[in-house]
């Protein structure tokens, strides 16, 4: 769920912050893929290292799980995630592929979220209408800072 989500927002507010900023789709496509390949990199070591301090820590040894398979799910939940918003720059031009991205995106997340709600059995719209406002605002930042940034 956390490596979903996280990769559908900060890819997200990536690839729509460049794709302001410039119309390059060679570069946007770039530096699209890049970010989600070093980002879910990233999200899979740390997976692995906190899970290390966690069976660490235990000293009943009920901690058993896979340190691999759980930085392998963060490293593809991210990947997937990132896909939301990087799909749509690899198939559309600029500026539509950024607007689909960014209402791919959102889509996501609001399914996201509502499933996560039942899953846990608690309140699936505001889990839903959540991500969705974080969504936005890693969103809204991209767009600001590619606005300014612009080259």
């Amino acid at each position: 769920m956390f490596g979903l989500q996280d990769g559908i927002v900060s890819t997200t507010g990536v690839v729509v912050g460049i794709s302001t900023g410039i119309d390059n789709k060679s570069v946007i496509v770039l530096a699209a893929l890049v970010a989600v390949m070093v980002e879910a990199s990233s999200m899979a070591a740390g997976q692995y290292s906190s899970e290390k301090a966690v069976h660490q820590m235990d000293k009943t040894g009920k901690h058993t799980d896979s340190l691999f398979v759980g930085a392998f799910i963060m490293f593809v939940a991210y990947l997937l995630g990132g896909m939301f918003s990087v799909i749509p720059t690899l198939i559309f031009n600029q500026p539509d592929a950024r607007y689909i991205a960014i209402a791919s995106s959102f889509v996501g997340l609001f399914v996201i979220g509502y499933l996560k709600g039942k899953i846990v059995e608690h309140k699936p719209w505001r889990s839903a209408i959540e991500l969705f406002i974080i969504g936005s605002i890693a969103t809204t930042v991209g767009i600001i800072v590619g606005h300014f940034l612009k080259v």
